[in-house]
């Protein structure tokens, strides 16, 4: 048995580990988790510039990815529709009305430009072996901004989950600015379908958010909604207000959609109803309003960590910093070794080494040869000296080059390297200003090209309440109640008690003392002849004494048991009185009189007295009730106290 456990316990944090790191959460570094990193290097290598079929990238997706198609055809079209790596042609669905893209062998794509600059650099990226170890793919790409938070993630995984909204591109990159120029910043939520979004709770990306649409309500008679809250389509909201307006708590005559490449959708108002009184309705009972939850969870140094939008900005500050630096050297480290070839070829050239080979009958001579015409010229070629590389270079030059050996165009050519290696020189000493401007070129790119990404904010951030349902709701629903069948609900043929909301929940005392709350029914059964029945409002309640006047079952002496109901747990029930008491009486008012009428027994002269229940004192809901005499009770009659 212990073999056993161990067993499932080692699989099973391997299968926990692998589902968080390797499929459900994005990596803070290239803000991709791994089936959208496989799409990208899948259409790096595919890229000729023209577009491809999406099953074809899907196909050659397969080699790297092991779960199927099935996942990589719609992680390539939501990777697509965010608009900024991917440029699409072909149907590929609709953002605002939810429809799916067309079959991935009718619908095609390719890299942009946009996403070469953003991700690309195999001198830069680490490579591992495939699942099936034939190819190599990236383990992670070197993102010069915080994709993370520009695409936004979600993703459940083993025990925990990320959600992780979208950010405006532009104000992104102006972040990352403002860290590498040491200002303050604050960056919040930006959706692809607008709206609007109240931030005040949002926790730098660890709190919530609010969304609403943006309504029009120009017409008194009619409602346009122009921008949709995020995570909404047109058919999730129009089904949303359908179902408010089959329960009731809308009125309007019809709604059309009238949606294309703009959210348009048209709700006409019943007749005697008007715009202003209907929008809090629709917030509070439909999808116009939603509150989203957000939790920032990437992947970080191979484990999973709770971060926050401000660290997450700091963080690709200076991995932009160290990209850039580790660019520039590596173009530096080449553009080095090129200059010393060109000057070797130039030296070789222009001062004839090459005859010095004529004679040489060996290749240990031919070297000799060269290595030793390269003396004079030593301080033209500089310390890096000449390798058994360099001269087997300057060996493979053919015959043609050295005939038609530019001297002028040489020189030019080796100026312009040393001209681009004191640039780089610049930039290394000055890397923050360099990063700031290859921000300010990236931002410059995606305002000239609205295919790159969205430029101007989506969605408007203010500031509103939470409609509070039971606030808008109108309490003209008849609560009704059959004393003789003991049925109670909104679609019982009895006694009206009160009128509620559809949202109320019902306090019921029966007739033997014990009592329940629960959900407004439109027919439940409580009992006949129960004593109280209203709505379960606590803070009305604990201001509401309730008087039970009892007799005990074996003796038949009167009780009285004054309480307050605070709290309960839903459709439990609960009892007043001892087991087997009988309830002779319950009332919620403070002050009143009643009198106890006595069974007649020999040498009892009094049968009745008169008591004020205001006498008594308030107790628990579980404390005893005060006995009131020593006589058995037969009836209470009550009057009212002066």
């Amino acid at each position: 048995m212990a073999y056993v456990k161990n067993l499932f316990d080692r699989n099973f944090l391997e299968y926990a580990s692998y589902v968080i790191k390797d499929r459900a959460i994005p990596d803070l570094e290239d803000g991709l988790k791994p089936v959208q990193r496989r799409i990208m290097h899948t259409l790096f290598e595919m890229d000729d510039g023209k577009f491809v079929k999406v099953a074809n990238v899907v196909g050659s997706c397969m080699k790297y990815h092991p779960h199927g198609d099935q996942s990589i055809a719609p992680a390539l079209v939501v990777l697509a529709n965010k608009g900024y790596f991917i440029e699409r042609q072909g149907n590929f669905g609709n953002i605002f009305t939810g429809d799916n893209a067309a079959a991935s062998r009718y619908i095609e794509c390719r890299i942009t430009p946009f996403a070469r600059e953003v991700f690309y650099n195999p001198k830069l990226t680490s490579y591992v072996d495939s699942y099936d170890g034939r190819n190599r793919e990236p383990l992670l790409f070197p993102a010069k901004i915080p994709v993370v938070l520009v695409m936004g993630a979600e993703g459940i995984a083993v025990g925990m989950s990320t959600r992780i909204l979208p950010h405006n591109i532009i104000e992104v990159m102006e972040a990352v600015k403002a860290v590498l120029s040491g200002k303050r910043f604050q960056l919040f939520p930006d959706f692809p379908t607008g709206g609007l979004v109240d931030v005040s709770e949002y926790r730098d990306g660890n709190g919530k958010v609010l969304v609403r649409a943006r309504l029009d309500t120009e017409d008194p008679k009619r409602i346009l909604i122009r921008e949709l809250p995020f995570g909404s389509t047109t058919e999730s909201i129009i089904n949303s207000i359908e179902n408010a307006a089959k329960a009731g708590r809308i009125k309007i005559q019809s709604i059309s959609d009238f949606t294309t490449e703009n959210v348009e959708i048209e709700i006409k108002l019943a007749r005697g109803v008007y715009s202003e009184e209907t929008v809090d309705a629709l917030f509070a009972f439909t999808e116009c309003e939603q509150s989203i939850s957000v939790n920032l969870l990437v992947i970080k140094d191979n484990l999973p960590v709770v971060m926050t939008v401000t660290e997450v900005i700091k963080y690709h500050a200076k991995l932009l910093v160290k990209i850039l630096t580790k660019e520039l050297e590596i173009e530096k480290k080449e553009l080095q070794d090129k200059l010393h070839l060109r000057t070797l070829e130039r030296i070789f050239i222009e001062e004839r080494i090459y005859k010095g080979i004529e004679k040489m009958k060996t290749q240990e001579g031919v070297v000799k040869a060269v290595i030793d015409g390269f003396k004079p010229f030593m301080k033209e070629v500089g310390p890096r000296g000449v390798s058994g590389e360099d001269v087997e270079h300057l060996l493979k030059i053919p015959i043609r080059r050295i005939s038609l050996y530019d001297i002028n165009k040489a020189r030019s050519e080796m100026q312009e390297i040393q001209e681009r290696i004191k640039a780089i020189n610049g930039h290394l000493k000055n890397i923050v200003a360099y990063a700031l401007s290859f921000l300010d070129g990236l931002i410059a790119k995606i305002k000239n090209n609205a295919e790159a990404g969205r430029g101007e904010r989506k969605s408007r951030i203010c500031t509103f309440e939470k409609v509070d349902v039971k606030e808008v709701v109108k309490n003209d629903v008849k609560l009704k109640y059959d004393r003789q069948s003991g049925y109670l609900g909104t679609a019982v043929a009895g006694d009206v008690v009160t009128e509620v909301s559809p949202f109320d929940r019902i306090l019921t005392i029966r007739n033997n003392g014990t009592w329940f709350v629960a959900d407004l029914a439109e027919k439940a059964f409580v009992g006949p002849a129960a004593w109280y029945i209203a709505v379960a409002d606590k803070e009305a309640l604990v201001n509401t004494v309730f008087t039970i006047i009892y007799k005990d079952a074996k003796t038949g002496f009167a009780c009285i048991k004054r309480c307050v109901i605070e709290g309960w747990i839903m459709n439990k029930d609960y009892s007043l009185v001892p087991e087997d008491a009988v309830v002779l009486h319950v009332d919620t008012r403070t002050k009143f009189s009643f009198t106890l009428k006595y069974k007649p027994r020999p040498r009892i002269k009094v049968l009745q007295e008169n008591f004020k229940a205001q006498d008594y004192g308030v107790k628990g809901l579980k404390a005893n009730g005060v006995r009131l005499s020593n006589k058995e009770v037969l009836k209470v009659d009550l009057k009212e106290s002066k």
